[in-house]
């Protein structure tokens, strides 16, 4: 399937809620817009391609996805610049990723054109749903699901792709205090770490919430043999700029390959920033913290954007940063990036899909 036969039917809702909602009030992931995509994959082939009013999805009780796991989504944003075009960044990207998940747990690929064009539909009936104002955007949420009504450990034989899109403000409202995980594991090496599969992120639930209740905003998770190596967030790659170098853990099986650290990585060596993509010890950083080579660390994601870390504690130990105000690569990180999502700055990679 092309997009050149991608035929997609459309189901207007009959009352929009665009006008009821607050704009000025945006929790993140808890307003949708108007409408959402759905298709089917059954007999070997993806079909039945709509765009329908934002709603719920009947499904047996017996669905695979709910028993034995099979499912995964991706997160993605658009943006409305100042002359009204819309773009979403580097769909393209995602849709790579999404069909690296889809492998993973054994469920079908998407041709990357069918969904590229398939979100894209959907954003451009919903673009009014965009807010036009700074650190806001529209979030997409691609997500695949099993839906065999079959009691047994084996792949699905039919799917669901849903596509929904709704108005954000920014994820984090401040810099972050985050504690170095060195007990529970979010992912191993041979497992689907590096894949969006919503079993990842049920595992990391507990530990998050213990480590909300001990006053910290994020994890930083570490590798599974031996709690030596940082990994990534709980909700972003962790990027530190370390004795000058940007340095951040090698998109490997436990590694989400993200989109925005790519983005991080290629605006990097735009500057002529030396990139390290490699094994970080908690001691190095620890050490980076305390001899002042350490100058800057946050967390890049689609939702997160550019996060900064204030501080990070090991073993009951705080290390405090310098004021993320002050801190030149980050911020121009933040501010470059946000330039070319909004059509301020020049796009020389081609990251903007315009729709």
């Amino acid at each position: 399937m092309t997009t050149d036969t991608l035929d997609i039917k459309i189901t207007k809702t009959a009352h929009s809620r665009l006008a009821e909602t607050d704009f000025d009030n945006l929790p993140f992931g808890k307003v949708f817009s108007d409408h959402m995509l759905v298709a089917d994959y059954a007999d070997g082939e993806w079909k039945n391609f709509e765009i329908v009013p934002y709603g719920p999805i009947a499904m047996s009780p017996a669905i695979s996805a709910l028993h034995y796991g099979q499912a995964f989504f991706e997160g993605i944003k658009a943006y409305k610049h100042e002359d009204g075009t819309v773009s979403i960044f580097r769909p393209d990207k995602n849709a790579i990723r999404f069909n690296k998940s889809a492998e993973r747990l054994c469920m079908p690929t998407i041709p990357e054109d069918v969904f590229v064009q398939s979100i894209a539909a959907l954003v451009d009936l919903d673009r009014e749903w965009i807010p036009a104002k700074e650190n806001h955007a529209m979030y997409i949420r691609p997500f695949m699901f099993a839906t065999d009504p079959y009691l047994g450990v084996t792949p699905s034989a039919t799917y669901k792709y849903v596509v929904l899109v709704g108005p954000v403000g920014p994820y984090f409202s401040k810099p972050l205090r985050v504690k170095i995980e060195t007990h529970y594991t979010r992912a191993a090496e041979g497992g689907m770490g590096y894949a969006k599969a919503a079993g990842n992120y049920a595992a990391s639930m507990l530990p998050g919430r213990k480590a909300a209740e001990e006053g910290f905003d994020q994890l930083i998770w570490t590798d599974a043999k031996e709690h030596k190596y940082v990994e990534e967030m709980g909700a972003a790659n962790a990027m530190f700029l370390l004795d000058g170098k940007l340095v951040t853990a090698e998109a490997k099986d436990t590694i989400l390959d993200g989109v925005t650290r790519d983005t991080v990585i290629a605006l990097a060596k735009d500057w002529g920033i030396d990139v390290e993509e490699r094994k970080l010890s908690v001691a190095e950083l620890a050490e980076g913290a305390k001899n002042g080579k350490l100058t800057d660390a946050f967390g890049a994601g689609t939702a997160a954007t550019i996060a900064p870390v204030a501080s990070f504690v090991v073993d009951g130990e705080e290390y405090f940063l310098s004021d993320p105000a002050s801190r030149e690569f980050s911020n121009k990180i933040f501010k470059t990036m946000d330039a070319i999502k909004y059509g301020r700055g020049e796009d020389t990679h081609g990251w903007n899909y315009i729709v």
